[in-house]
């Protein structure tokens, strides 16, 4: 097969607005000349000089959360229980069958900021692409926020999965999906305001906590959707094995196989 890879997934870096402040990551960097010192301490008796031209190893010392840069949420991550009432599992537990599968891409750039994707729009979306979803294929979502990364309205971009357009994917079988928002659901800051207006607590984080009917897991922050088809691509999205934990980190990828599509 003729293929090609293409990243989607965004850098972990400093200084570069992905997340709410006081969430980002932190990375200090250590340099090959910072580091002879701590290298020739497992040696008794070296010296920095003794190393090829007084140098060490190159590491870093990173500040994160598991919901930093691109990652797969577990069902953990939006309740304690899923499928009406089960134990929600975390990531260590997911089925990684789930993370390697044909992949399509909903194209949902024209929405505003804010707005909540219903079931009728991803209906009208799957007829556009005139395809029919089969269990387990990844469904990811481009929206707005995908060109704002690096820019100061990132987290507040784009628009968000709603509880119903959310089951719409999840009752055709699909188990894992994923956005270049922020947030499978709609910025918290458009949410705050209708919320203010309404006093309807069911908004809250509701395309997450669809998770509570039926457990499913989603990737956040993919990147670089723009460059995909809306399929006749394979997403490759292993998250890190984490005991316990809410999500895990991922360098997730589309496969594309060339001889289906024109690039």
């Amino acid at each position: 097969m003729a293929r090609k890879i293409i990243d989607i997934s965004m850098c972990l870096e400093n200084d570069v607005v992905s997340d709410p402040p006081g969430y980002g990551p932190h990375i200090d960097y250590i340099t090959h000349k910072n580091s002879a010192k701590d290298v020739v301490k497992f040696f008794p008796g070296a010296e920095e000089k003794d190393l090829p031209e007084g140098e060490g190893w190159a590491i870093e010392w990173i500040k994160l959360m598991t919901h930093n840069g691109t990652h797969l949420d577990a069902p953990y991550h939006f309740h304690s229980t899923m499928n009406h009432g089960e134990r929600a599992i975390s990531i260590d537990e997911v089925d990684l069958n789930w993370c390697f599968q044909p992949g399509i891409k909903l194209d949902f750039r024209h929405f505003p900021d804010g707005y909540v994707v219903t079931a009728k729009d991803v209906e009208e979306e799957l007829l556009r692409i005139n395809h029919e979803l089969s269990p387990l294929e990844i469904v990811v979502v481009n929206t707005r926020a995908g060109l704002r990364y690096g820019h100061d309205d990132y987290v507040s971009s784009g628009c968000g999965m709603g509880k119903e357009a959310t089951l719409c994917l999840l009752e055709k079988g699909v188990r894992l999906t994923g956005t270049d928002g922020w947030s499978w659901d709609a910025p918290f800051v458009h949410t705050q305001e209708k919320y203010a207006e309404t006093g309807n607590s069911e908004i809250i984080w509701e395309g997450h906590k669809a998770g509570r009917e039926i457990g499913y897991c989603h990737l956040e922050k993919l990147h670089n959707l723009e460059a995909i088809p809306s399929s006749g691509f394979m997403v490759s999205c292993f998250p890190v094995k984490i005991r316990g934990a809410s999500a895990g980190w991922t360098r997730a990828v589309a496969i594309l196989d060339l001889s289906l599509i024109h690039i």
